[in-house]
């Protein structure tokens, strides 16, 4: 809202401008008058949006018209931003799914224009993108009128996202893609996922981009032993996939999970001999991710164990929520599986690292919809050191390297086959799973915060 001081200037300016005009006579139009004055006001108005002052330039707006917790690249933008001193605006909602998408499209634009227009006056906007209808264009817009700079993070195309549900050919997916090719060029910088993504959009689209490699943050790391059964022992107490399995005559000095044991005498906890292999996948039950065919991969590695293979036995847990998951649990449900214990819990926000450092194996399903961009989960597995098994999709060479890091499989019975040959000799740290675990250990990458000092600071700093 404008001050009093600056409200008297703009009605004392339309006066002036009425009485000069008055005083001209009629060959003047109360038309011209009031367009006068309603240019004279916006000008005003304009002025006092770009007004800055000493700390607009340690000021920067990160956008994210969305879900902020599925969003944990620009949650590491904020963080690092705050790191180095800038004052942050983190503005990120998703719209009332009551409305149809035209009516939603709309609302989102009045809101968006009225949180930016109304906060300090930034020195950047930093924005996620997808989903980019209509944050993009109001964005830009309000950039324009504020003098600030935009920054687009190319996560990956959002047509191409829609494609999955709509079809390529569909009038919104088309609508949904010129709009990205024509005012994704407007940014004033532009910062994307992968190598490949920065090729097609300079060779698309006109955009030279920066590419920005996720990198896990540091609280992704191996957990340790004690850390490991204290979660193990909260999960098992609404999930009974991590309970003891052993009888109640056994030792009353052992506090017993599924994988783990504390001796109450010494506080000692160790790994149990017999337990069972850990498995974890990570999703937010969409179109992109097709969890049958992790499915039908257990089905067969149950099958192996009943055919006489020597193989342990199975907890797979498949963290997250979304749309699809009571689709997905259903199918579970009707699963008869003696050998593979499935769960499905969402986590707390500081257990799910955790619960990354204790697994032996992790299975990603994530399908880019535009083949460039790459799964964020596979990178927070890395940075726990956890070998991983990643359905194949055109740029994902980028970040798992087959036979590695772990292991690239096109469809469930590669999978099976691939969790069959990585778990034969499983607890044994000198199987071919626990030589992807040293490579990880070995050859660890850049963490996010130095990757984002090299690569973003730069541009956010620049006069």
């Amino acid at each position: 809202m404008a001050a009093p001081g600056g409200v008297l200037l703009v009605f004392a300016v339309v006066a002036v401008i009425v009485a000069v005009f008055y005083g001209a006579g009629p060959a003047v139009s109360w038309a011209t008058v009031v367009l006068l004055g309603l240019i004279g006001m916006a000008s005003l108005s304009l002025r006092r949006l770009r007004q800055r002052n000493g700390g607009t330039n340690r000021r920067v707006c990160v956008l994210v018209l969305g879900d902020i917790g599925r969003s944990p690249r620009m949650r590491y933008h904020s963080l690092s931003l705050c790191k180095h001193g800038f004052s942050v605006t983190f503005v990120g909602f998703v719209g009332p799914k009551l409305f149809v998408y035209i009516t939603k499209v709309v609302v989102q634009c009045l809101q968006l224009l009225s949180v930016l227009l109304r906060m300090e006056l930034q020195s950047h906007l930093l924005m996620q993108n997808p989903p980019g209808l209509p944050s993009i264009s109001v964005a830009w817009f309000v950039c324009i009128i504020r003098g600030s700079r935009l920054i687009i993070d190319w996560h990956n195309y959002g047509y191409t996202i829609m494609a999955l549900s709509h079809g390529p050919r569909h009038p919104l997916v088309r609508l949904a893609k010129w709009y990205e090719h024509f005012f994704g060029p407007l940014a004033t910088h532009s910062l994307c996922v992968t190598k490949a993504m920065k090729d097609d959009l300079q060779k698309n689209w006109g955009i030279r981009a920066t590419t920005l490699y996720d990198r896990p943050a540091s609280f992704f790391r191996e957990t340790p032993l004690e850390v490991q059964h204290e979660l193990f022992l909260r999960l098992a107490n609404t999930h009974p996939q991590f309970q003891s399995s052993s009888s109640e005559q056994e030792e009353e000095t052992l506090e017993k999970t599924l994988f783990t044991a504390r001796d109450l005498t010494d506080d000692a906890v160790t790994r149990r001999t017999k337990r069972p292999a850990l498995l974890i996948s990570s999703t937010s039950w969409t179109e992109d991710e097709d969890f049958s065919v992790l499915l039908k991969a257990l089905e067969a590695y149950e099958g192996f164990i009943r055919g006489g293979a020597s193989l342990p036995s199975l907890v797979c847990v498949i963290t997250g929520k979304g749309p699809q998951k009571e689709h997905y649990r259903r199918q579970i449900a009707s699963l008869h599986l003696q050998h593979v214990n499935i769960c499905t819990p969402w986590l707390e926000a500081e257990d799910y690292p955790v619960l990354l450092g204790s697994a032996d194996l992790g299975v990603c399903l994530h399908m880019s919809s535009s083949g460039l961009d790459l799964p964020m989960k596979v990178v927070d597995m890395f940075g726990c050191c956890l070998p991983v098994c990643a359905i194949h999709f055109s740029c994902l060479h980028e970040l798992v390297k087959h036979e590695e890091n772990g292991l690239v499989f096109r469809d469930s019975q590669e999978l099976a086959e691939q969790l069959k040959s990585l778990l034969s000799e499983f607890p044994s740290s000198q199987s071919k799973l626990g030589m992807f675990r040293r490579n990880l250990r070995t050859s660890r990458e850049q963490r996010w915060d130095d990757n984002w000092d090299q690569t973003v600071l730069p541009l956010i700093a620049a006069p």
